[in-house]
């Protein structure tokens, strides 16, 4: 009786508080910033006092109104990789230990190279994109089911449905991949867009298992492309297992309670915002389902940081690509971007910085004159270039130009380049997943397409293409997002039509397939089209001329968005022309004599490399 009492007794010593979770669940010697914030999460785990081994230094121990958390920093300088055991302690006696893993870096991690405007960048949601693995479509653990038939309902793609598929997005002229969120999203409806995300350190296993994605990453790399992860800052999920047991109150802005954003950026600058206006910005809750977080609170700036650190490191990742970057509180998103960038000098971060007025998101742009009136500086390297997809999507509508509509739309876009620090370090774009589709917008006509497309590829910065519309993918905004994040087909079993292989296309999908892949497979080598200067033209009739240059090289680019075919005399062009007599068309191969004047179909693009 004895004896099974003391097992009983010793048993419950070990069970009354033991870590949960462990996160980061293991970390790496030798980072920039020596100082680690381990979470350990478990029933009463606060009442304990806390020890490592290794002779390691703790530099902090935090607990909070939650006695389920305690935050333990350490001191990792010099710590070669090894094993760790923390101890807890009650009265001087261990009540439990935890293993810890210092993981050795890959050679010359902190300098990974990232996307630059020598990338087109594909922009993939994966539970439409392809199903590699129907047996992982309804896994037990996650609440949401596969239902295809649902616009609004998990389909069922996922990580293998990707690798299977990356040779298609290789011949696209693609070089860099960017997915939607991975992590888990528990959600109980709206899940596959995995931007409530309930666990970050785990792949949702409806895409597969966290080794899955490091396999898409290696086989990515194989490829010769670099993988984009999707973080996000702003949000969690509210299945989220820390939302279901705060580590602090104001972990998540409360007011108390929810209250939306007001949506409203500008106020984030706005010299003359009132308070109450900024903080229903920046505070408010994005939906009702996606609990905003509080980057304010060290704890948490601390916890996203080392996350998204832990991801680059972990799935030798080459870039971000960071959700409603411009709705987190300002001071810490750049703080976030910074701990990142000083981690890793090369990489490179985009920020989603949705607004229409270009001074407005220049102001986002890491070294932003305009955010130096303020003495704010974000340190995000690149932005998204809102403005110049606001003006694709009505300028080849418009066979008129006027004072400022057709090619107008495009060249005031340009004309505002001055205004950020980095021009190259754009990413441009027709659509993306949250936007109207652009065929849809011009209602499958090729040849706008063709303009639209020939534009992206030889303007500044880093053209991202929406998948399927390669092969003439639409979807209308109007009938919700489920529209315009329809299945590629060809990625599930038994569809009728397999778009991802040349014999199984139809006529139209092959025609905007083959310009897509040679205009973009063109431009991989162009280093004229990647860092070279631009000179452009007042649009003439509706017709736009611009030039891509260099010391080496020079691409005239030239727009007919008139309903009529057009001549133009090329004497206005001799400063950017110079000697050259004639240019070879990157579209058609064939040579067009620019020594005089220029002939062009209706709608209708020229890219010519001048002899």
């Amino acid at each position: 009786m004895k004896k099974l009492l003391y097992i009983l007794l010793f048993s419950c010593s070990f069970t009354f508080a033991q870590a949960d979770r462990v996160e980061p669940p293991f970390w790496y010697a030798g980072m920039h910033n020596p100082e680690l914030q381990i979470l350990f999460y478990g029933k009463n785990i606060a009442q304990y006092t806390t020890t490592v081994s290794n002779n390691v230094v703790i530099k902090n121990v935090v607990k909070t109104e939650n006695p389920n958390y305690v935050f333990v920093t350490i001191d990792t300088k010099n710590v070669p990789a090894s094993e760790l055991t923390f101890s807890f302690k009650n009265k001087n006696k261990v009540a439990f230990t935890q293993k810890y893993s210092l993981k050795a870096r890959k050679a010359n991690s902190a300098q990974r190279a990232s996307y630059d405007s020598s990338d087109m960048m594909y922009l993939i949601m994966p539970d439409r994109f392809a199903n590699g693995n129907p047996a992982n479509d309804s896994e037990k653990s996650t609440t949401e089911k596969v239902k295809r038939d649902n616009p609004n309902g998990r389909h069922g793609g996922d990580i293998e449905g990707i690798i299977k598929n990356l040779d298609y997005i290789k011949e696209l002229g693609a070089t860099a991949v960017w997915v939607t969120p991975l992590c888990e999203d528990n959600d109980a409806r709206g899940s596959y867009h995995g931007y409530g995300q309930s666990d970050v350190y785990k792949i949702d296993p409806r895409y597969g298992t966290n080794e899955d994605y490091l396999r898409l990453s290696a086989e990515v790399k194989k490829k010769g492309m670099k993988l984009v992860l999707d973080y996000v800052t702003n949000h969690w999920g509210a299945e989220h297992w820390m939302y279901k047991d705060l580590p602090t109150y104001d972990w998540v802005h409360q007011f108390p309670g929810y209250s939306q954003s007001n949506y409203r950026m500008a106020t984030q600058f706005d010299s003359n915002a009132s308070a109450v206006d900024k903080r229903q910005c920046v505070d408010g809750w994005f939906v009702p389902s996606m609990p905003d977080l509080n980057q304010s609170n060290p704890l948490v700036l601390n916890y996203l940081t080392q996350n998204a650190i832990w991801w680059i490191e972990y799935a030798e990742l080459d870039g971000f690509r960071v959700d409603t970057y411009s709705y987190n509180d300002k001071e810490g998103i750049s703080k976030w971007t910074k701990a990142i960038t000083d981690e890793y000098p090369y990489f490179n971060i985009a920020g989603e910085v949705w607004m229409n007025d270009q001074a407005q998101m220049a102001y986002w742009q890491k070294d932003s004159k305009i955010g130096a009136i303020q003495s704010y500086n974000s340190h995000l390297p690149t932005v998204m270039d809102f403005t110049g997809m606001d003006a694709l999507a009505g300028a080849f509508n418009e066979d008129d130009a006027g004072w400022d509509k057709g090619m107008f739309r495009m060249y005031n876009n340009y004309v505002n380049d001055f205004l950020y620090p980095n021009v190259n370090n754009l990413l441009i774009f027709a659509e993306n997943h949250d936007t109207g589709r652009f065929n849809e917008i011009y209602k499958n006509d090729f040849k706008k397409y063709q303009m639209a497309m020939a534009l992206l590829a030889t303007v500044r910065g880093i053209p991202q293409l929406y998948y399927g519309s390669e092969i003439g993918m639409a979807g209308d905004k109007g009938k919700g997002d489920g529209d315009i994040r329809h299945d590629f087909p060809g990625g599930w079993a038994g569809d009728a039509n397999n778009a991802f292989t040349k014999a199984g296309r139809n006529a139209q999908q092959q025609q905007y397939f083959d310009f897509t892949s040679k205009l973009f497979t063109w431009r991989k080598n162009k280093e004229v089209i990647h860092t070279g200067k631009t000179t452009q033209y007042l649009p003439d009739n509706n017709v736009y001329v611009y030039f891509r240059h260099n010391d080496k090289e020079t691409v005239m680019v030239a727009i007919n968005n008139s309903a009529e075919a057009k001549t133009f005399k090329t004497a206005r062009f001799t400063e950017s022309i110079k000697t050259h007599k004639s240019g070879k068309d990157v579209l058609t191969g064939k040579t067009v004599d620019v020594s005089a004047e220029v002939t062009m179909e209706p709608k209708s693009v020229l890219v010519l490399e001048l002899n």
